[in-house]
């Protein structure tokens, strides 16, 4: 049952589990009622957040990127932090995605009073990433969360997408597995704040230190996307629990390097055009299909390309051109 406006606004300040959890439904819902509340609330949401880390996490195949978050996760909430996980659930959005798959896998930080994991259906969007991903990481940033972590599920492009809407992007590797450069995207390598080699223990440190190596000239042979920070090139095991701290020092150092330099202000701000653009991007699309005189005409137009009566650019041109009676 949908509650009014000021149910979830206050809900969601006062930290209330059960109110962010229904906010975040709200937010992800498809139906346009639903859409309509959730931007009144995200507005007036909007001047408490801002103040959170806003931290992402990718990683290729068998990284342990579960075991990282939740050994990452607790040693933050042992610190005193407040740590929301948006966890990307790569099953399908026809069946909903397996809403425990994610608690299940993070059983120690899903029953931390300091944490909450929320995942959500991918539903093909974005590479993977949930299309509400943005606004429920605002949602959490004004429940008091400390730091938001979104975790990818690693393919397509998801992972500059993520990169686009956090303050430090991290991306888990492992060594031992053939070639330490092979699957790694060179726009994945671009985009990284810090690039870790996980599973660093047992007869396993060797082979870290060596891919660490190796990754670090990989790095070398990129323009540094910043100035104002080297792309470090680190060591763990979240198993053990070992170079954990490491890991959030880098990430406290890369905050203060960017914030004295301005740049982490203007990051923030081209983020939000970014995303200001995507929706816009998105919502015309939307607008267009939904057309009735452009639902109408596309048949006919497969139909001619498919028969080669007409090229496809013709077409799309024609199809456009229903712009300028649907305005």
């Amino acid at each position: 049952m949908v509650k009014d406006t000021q149910y979830y606004i206050d809900g969601v300040i006062a930290g209330d589990r059960l109110v962010l959890a229904r906010t975040i439904t709200l937010i992800e819902s498809s139906l346009a009622g639903h859409q309509a509340l959730a931007r009144t609330i995200i507005d007036s949401l909007l001047p408490r957040t801002g103040n959170a880390v806003r931290l992402g996490i990718t990683g290729v195949p068998g990284a342990g990127k579960s075991t990282f978050i939740e050994s990452f996760g607790t040693m933050l909430t042992e610190m005193g932090l407040r740590v929301a996980v948006l966890a990307i659930d790569p099953s399908s959005g026809r069946s909903g995605g397996s809403i425990l798959g994610d608690k299940t896998r993070m059983e120690k930080l899903a029953v931390n009073d300091k944490a909450f994991i929320r995942p959500s259906p991918s539903s093909g969007t974005l590479g993977g990433v949930a299309g509400k991903t943005r606004e429920t990481m605002l949602v959490c940033e004004a429940a008091g969360f400390d730091v938001i972590i979104i975790e990818t599920v690693g393919v397509g492009q998801s992972e500059t997408t993520v990169a686009s809407m956090v303050d430090f992007f991290l991306v888990l590797m492992i060594a031992g597995a053939g070639d330490e450069l092979q699957g790694i995207k060179k726009g994945v390598l671009e985009v990284a704040d810090a690039i870790v080699i996980n599973k660093a223990d047992r007869d396993n440190v060797g082979k870290a230190e060596l891919a660490r190596k190796e990754y670090q000239a990989a790095l070398h042979l990129l323009m540094p996307y910043s100035p104002n920070w080297t792309v470090p090139v680190l060591t763990c095991s979240a198993l053990e629990k070992v170079g954990i701290e490491e890991i959030w020092q880098a990430v406290e150092e890369h905050r203060r390097a960017l914030t004295d330099s301005g740049e982490f202000y203007q990051k923030r701000k081209d983020q939000a055009r970014q995303w200001f653009g995507f929706l816009l991007d998105e919502g015309l699309k939307d607008w267009f299909y939904n057309s009735a005189k452009v639902k109408k005409t596309i048949p006919g137009l497969l139909g001619e390309i498919e028969q080669e009566h007409t090229s496809p650019t013709v077409a799309a041109a024609r199809l456009l051109s229903l712009l300028d009676d649907t305005v």
